[in-house]
């Protein structure tokens, strides 16, 4: 049961992923900069996780423990920044399909390689050719929709 609640808040987040997307494009076409819709978005985010942080009542000593974690340990915001500017970039020029796909099919490559290794504590699962064939079919799925795109563009209208 548990198990089937992270699966489905995963879904759900990665549904949120693509509308996040349109909205911050929406915003970036608004302000006319990319970064400046990253920006918003990282501020609105933040107050939503501050009011829930609030609401939750956390304990705000835990933050604390984290001053002994390796500095690239805090480049993980900077790396939303960069995906979230990215996003804004992209989605108006390859679409969300295209957009999403690609770094999708990156997240799974490289996501295969971390687990394998076990990188940054991730559990190591080793590469085995079940987990490449999802990759690939991934893969081929992100070109499908590419060739599908340039076709949907190649036709007049």
């Amino acid at each position: 049961m548990q198990q089937a609640i992270f699966f489905l808040f995963a879904i759900v987040a990665g549904v949120m992923l693509p509308v996040q997307a349109g909205l911050n494009t929406e915003i970036g076409r608004s302000v006319k900069d990319p970064v400046y819709a990253s920006l918003i978005s990282f501020v609105i985010g933040t107050i939503g996780l501050v009011l829930y942080l609030l609401l939750a009542r956390a304990d705000w000593g835990e933050i604390r423990n984290t001053a002994s974690l390796p500095w690239y340990y805090w480049t993980g915001g900077l790396m939303g920044a960069v995906y979230v500017a990215a996003i804004v970039v992209l989605t108006p020029r390859l679409g969300v399909a295209l957009t999403f796909g690609l770094t999708v099919a990156a997240q799974m490559v490289f996501g295969v390689i971390m687990d394998h290794y076990g990188w940054l504590g991730v559990p190591k699962s080793p590469i085995n050719w079940m987990r490449v064939l999802g990759v690939l079919l991934i893969i081929a799925g992100v070109v499908i929709v590419r060739v599908n795109q340039t076709i949907v563009v190649a036709i007049p209208e």
